[in-house]
């Protein structure tokens, strides 16, 4: 199987992304959708963005390589009778099933920096968008403080190295890469913006509760338990993680959870 589709087959994002919806919705009221809208959503997840999209009346096409989520989205779909949002199993790195020239914004929030291959990745989304369209992504920033570049960081600190070859998700969170990635796809670098903003993961329970969500269903933590338990160090990843969780909870209580994370969001103009 492909080593991406089984990361993020392997737990149950859903329950990561419930903490996400809020969030999703402020971010997806900033980018301006109109009524009749084409957008790509990719890398969707179970449509944390893709789902509010189509309530401001776009018509949208989310694809994720993992079919668990894309079955997840298409039952949120209908569950809220969103007859212009729907979901297809799909790889970033090509989109081979897509036309070119098809949608007049393409959105990946924390979805397409995961896929390999980043060129191709650039490339793809330059492709099926149409000339004068957009491109926006929010991706993690390396190094960076807050919750899930920490997360990250701290789980491939316990986990094997990476296979030859392999480039870090994380580079996406690098204005310098970003700039040479959709170059290559013929985008100008004065086409191309930056902002640093925030996503705010809220949970309605404690920060070690939380942390066990991550722990039970989010695959790159997953993996690391996995190779913590291996090397014996299952104890010290669990400290190591939750000393991250509490510090970072900025809702004031113990039971609740509310912690915010630093992303790059990029604008790409077609």
């Amino acid at each position: 199987m492909n080593p991406n589709k089984a990361l993020w087959e392997k737990g149950d994002f859903t329950r990561i992304a419930a903490s996400m919806r809020e969030s999703g919705e402020q971010l997806v009221a900033s980018l301006g959708i109109t009524r009749g809208l084409k957008v790509l959503d990719l890398g969707c997840g179970d449509g944390t963005t893709a789902l509010p999209e189509a309530e401001l009346g776009a018509d949208v096409l989310g694809v994720d390589i993992a079919a668990n989520l894309v079955e997840a989205g298409n039952k949120r779909a209908r569950a809220a009778g969103l007859a212009n949002c729907r979901f297809q199993e799909g790889d970033a790195s090509e989109l081979r099933q897509l036309e070119a020239h098809t949608f007049d914004l393409v959105i990946s929030i924390f979805g397409a920096m995961f896929a390999p291959r980043p060129h191709d990745v650039a490339k793809e989304m330059v492709r099926v968008a149409k000339p004068g369209g957009r491109i926006v992504m929010g991706n993690w920033i390396p190094g960076d403080p807050t919750l899930v570049a920490q997360i990250l960081k701290i789980s491939s600190s316990y986990s094997p190295p990476p296979p030859e070859g392999f480039v870090s998700p994380m580079t996406w969170g690098i204005e310098d890469h970003v700039i040479e990635r959709f170059g290559g796809a013929g985008i100008a670098k004065d086409k191309i913006s930056f902002l640093r903003d925030s996503y705010v993961f809220n949970y309605n329970g404690s920060p070690a509760q939380f942390l066990e969500e991550f722990r039970n269903f989010y695959g790159p933590t997953m993996n690391a338990f996995d190779a913590a338990w291996k090397s014996g160090l299952v104890d010290e990843l669990q400290r190591e993680l939750q000393d991250l969780f509490e510090a970072k909870n900025t809702s004031g209580r113990k039971d609740i959870t509310r912690i915010p994370a630093t992303f790059l969001r990029v604008t790409v103009a077609v």
